[in-house]
């Protein structure tokens, strides 16, 4: 996908999704979740497309390595641009994703980039240790899973701001670093604990942004994405 900031469509429905991007600049990278994709179907990732839009298509896979693995050939198929599975998995549930990928795609078809989840933005350092029984920090939580993606082959993590510059060192500068939880310096946090602004997450070494209430409950979210991607972009 290209550097631009990614707009995560958390819509109802696929009209509400199409209505909000008939008012936006065109060839947008946008995001697909669970709500809109479970409940629609593969269609609405084809439809995007149809739009000139790029598709990171959020599922969050995390099963048992060849149930992966025949998901991610289907998934191959859909359309998306980039995908993702939980590292939580381990590692033979992320090469057999990749090599599901690589299955799927159509000839002559570029395979998507795949990532795999850290820690999710809304888990805390406590709840981590609590309730996932991992000890230390999440840092190192996050830097362990991060590692373990790039060993077995994945394009990058989904990561929060403030861990991109330590996995940019432990992993490279081409190692991709996706960063939900990006809010405007005077942003309602939502359900987010480890948010950052889109400045902050450039100068962090984050590859790509994910942002979604702080443009499309926006009352111009035109407007407040060209806000977004100025800030982005002044690296």
């Amino acid at each position: 996908m290209n550097r631009s900031p990614i707009i995560a469509l958390d819509f109802p429905a696929p009209d509400d999704a199409y209505a909000f991007l008939r008012n936006m600049p065109s060839g947008l990278c946008v995001k697909v979740g669970m709500e809109l994709y479970l409940q629609n179907g593969p269609d609405v990732v084809g439809r995007l497309k149809e739009m000139g839009h790029e598709v990171f298509l959020d599922l969050k896979l995390h099963d048992i390595p060849n149930t992966v693995g025949r998901a991610m050939e289907g998934l191959a198929r859909v359309g998306a641009d980039m995908v993702n599975v939980h590292a939580a998995g381990g590692s033979d549930m992320m090469k057999r994703a990749l090599d599901g990928l690589e299955a799927g795609t159509p000839a002559g078809k570029k395979r998507p980039a795949l990532i795999a989840v850290t820690q999710l933005t809304s888990t805390g350092e406590g709840q981590m240790n609590s309730e996932q029984g991992i000890p230390g920090t999440l840092l190192d939580s996050v830097i362990r899973y991060a590692r373990l993606a790039d060993d077995s082959g994945l394009d990058g993590v989904v990561c929060s701001v403030l861990e991109a510059s330590a996995i940019r060192d432990a992993c490279g500068e081409n190692f991709l670093k996706v960063t939900p939880g990006i809010r405007m310096a005077d942003g309602d946090l939502h359900d987010q604990k480890r948010v950052s602004t889109p400045t902050d997450a450039a100068r962090a070494g984050s590859t790509h942004i994910v942002v979604g209430r702080a443009i499309t409950q926006a009352a111009d979210p035109a407007a407040a994405y060209e806000t977004v991607k100025r800030l982005w972009e002044e690296r």
